[in-house]
């Protein structure tokens, strides 16, 4: 049942021509990463090593939040058909049907984020921090896969949630200026944690208000909250529907 519900999906995403411009994204910015940044380097005299973390985390920080829009149309499209309404009749259940759904879109984040953190090779990282990161980062995406729904009732308003939680992941990069306690006015959006942990192996903790550990734990703490938060919203939702 599962791997026909794997074979479903994929069908689903690549009939999409949006949902397969997402789908392949993380590719994108590994390239840019790799290629276009040390291109625009050497013609313009920008330094990637004195910006690595800025330029870490920015393509690090845009895998979640485009797996999140894909997971979060995938679902709108569920509802569309009347999908989530049939579930609830069925053994499977909604709280099954969304694990899983959510579990698979986090594992294909997951490697899209380490593919683009390892293969646009900015900052001396190794593999063993990119996959914790990549780890903790890819939490964003079911998370906001979960707001898009909870907000909007249609891909129309799916849009315009995605451009405004888009705007979110302004505060992590503008966070990155800041090495004083001001950083932490920032600590609400769930990418700060990610980010800062990025930069304290970058730049060095020494630098920063807390280790690399403290950012790591405590983002792992309050994405997962986050995310348990949402989910609930979001079930809620489908049953008053």
């Amino acid at each position: 049942m599962f791997k026909n519900f794997i074979v479903s999906e994929f069908k689903k995403w690549i009939r999409d021509s949006i949902m397969k411009f997402l789908l392949f994204y993380p590719i994108i910015l590994g390239l840019i990463g790799r290629y276009a940044l040390p291109i625009i380097a050497e013609n313009s005299g920008f330094s990637i090593e004195r910006y690595a973390d800025l330029i870490l985390v920015i393509l690090t920080l845009f895998t979640p939040h485009i797996y999140g829009a894909l997971i979060g149309f995938s679902i709108l499209d569920d509802r569309d058909d009347n999908i989530l309404s049939s579930i609830k009749v069925t053994p499977l259940g909604i709280n099954q049907f969304l694990s899983f759904r959510i579990a698979m879109a986090f594992v294909l984040c997951f490697l899209g984020t380490v593919f683009v953190m390892w293969f646009s090779d900015v900052g001396d990282i190794s593999m063993i921090n990119i996959i914790s990161l990549a780890f903790l980062a890819s939490l964003a995406a079911p998370m906001t896969g979960l707001l898009i729904n909870s907000i909007s009732s249609n891909k129309i308003e799916g849009f315009a949630v995605v451009k405004g939680s888009g705007t979110i992941l302004a505060f992590p990069i503008i966070a990155l200026f800041f090495i004083d306690k001001k950083e932490f006015f920032f600590s609400f959006a769930p990418g700060f944690w990610p980010a800062k942990a990025i930069s304290s192996l970058i730049r060095g903790e020494e630098l920063l208000q807390l280790s690399y550990s403290q950012y790591y734990l405590i983002g792992l703490v309050y994405v997962i909250i986050l995310n348990i938060l949402v989910y609930n919203i979001f079930v809620r939702k489908t049953q008053q529907d």
